[in-house]
């Protein structure tokens, strides 16, 4: 099968349904071989003039689309503009606005918000595998929000008064804490939202993604004392220099630059609540930049995204918050 190699070609491939019909099916069913998503049957019929197709075995919901057990599924938008919107956040680094979809494929602001969280929610790709385990491991935390200078004066002196009450280890109001764990070895990184920075909660994010016995390095933070115990600990002291030796969190320092720069210039305002997808769209493009041990390329990051789309469903109402989200 013919792929595209840039946006231009992408665009100009998707527009025929039939190509999205022939990519899809190679995405679901690597064996080219249609399944009813229902009962997993092959005997399928296609119905060209609906785009359907239609399970000849007895049972409800017997026609159902490509969409249907995928992250598209149920949505009225056509594949036609579903593919280059994901093609279009998988390669722009710095991210891709709503606004920027809503022009480009020509539907509404709200529903190219709605159709990138889908996307986001594709692009995440759990792991079993702990980092280390002979290489070096990178810890590091951040806070993400909006700058005092942009507040109003009445919510910044609000927000003065409560920082100087907080208690120590807890998020900065005004902010949220996200952690990092770099895998120096094989050049991945893990960041997760995180609801506060005390010792507990983030060591035991570090026992859970790294092997006990690796070589961590973090900043000088008290949240970290304590992790000689299980690992090669070694810290740096920011107050007085920013690498000494092999001892540095300049890796994930690179990572956090980059995730600002697509929250403060794109995407401009973040809610808290959907901060995760943002930092997991921001993970995949890192984890599946071109490097000199791995040249990955737009379509192979695109077809990677594709290949996680199945078995995870988002709808407007677990978007914002009626209900929790399933993953099938």
């Amino acid at each position: 099968m013919k792929v595209p190699k840039t946006l231009q070609e992408a665009i100009q491939f998707f527009t025929d349904f039939d190509n999205c019909r022939e990519f899809m099916i190679a995405v679901r069913w690597l064996d080219g071989k249609v399944r009813c998503p229902a009962c997993g049957s092959e005997k399928i019929t296609y119905l060209a003039n609906a785009r359907l197709y239609k399970c000849n075995e007895k049972h409800p919901k017997q026609k159902f689309s490509l969409k249907v057990g995928t992250v598209f599924e149920d949505s009225p938008i056509a594949l036609e503009k579903w593919l280059p919107a994901v093609w279009m956040l998988c390669n722009d680094k710095n991210g891709v606005s709503s606004y920027e979809i809503s022009r480009a494929l020509g539907v509404t602001q709200k529903s190219a918000w709605f159709m990138l969280h889908r996307i986001r929610l594709a692009m995440q790709s759990g792991s079993f595998m702990k980092f280390g385990g002979g290489s070096e491991v990178e810890v590091d935390e951040t806070f993400i929000g909006g700058k005092p200078e942009n507040r109003h004066k009445d919510r910044k002196l609000r927000l003065n008064q409560i920082r100087s009450l907080r208690v120590r280890g807890d998020v900065w109001p005004g902010k949220t804490a996200v952690q990092g764990i770099l895998d120096r070895e094989q050049r991945k990184v893990r960041a997760f939202v995180v609801p506060n920075v005390r010792r507990n909660t983030l060591q035991t994010a570090i026992l859970e993604q790294v092997e006990h016995g690796s070589k961590v390095y973090t900043d000088q933070a008290q949240a970290y004392a304590g992790l000689v115990d299980k690992f090669a600990h070694e810290v740096v002291n920011h107050m007085e220099e920013y690498v000494h030796g092999q001892v540095h969190t300049n890796g994930l320092e690179n990572f956090w630059s980059l995730l600002k720069r697509g929250l403060n210039g794109t995407y401009v305002a973040v809610e808290p609540y959907h901060l995760a997808r943002y930092v997991d769209e921001q993970v995949f493009r890192y984890n599946n930049r071109a490097t000199k041990d791995n040249p990955l390329n737009d379509t192979d990051r695109f077809f990677l995204a594709m290949s996680q789309i199945v078995g995870k469903r988002l709808t407007y109402a677990e978007l914002t918050g009626k209900v929790g989200e399933t993953i099938n």
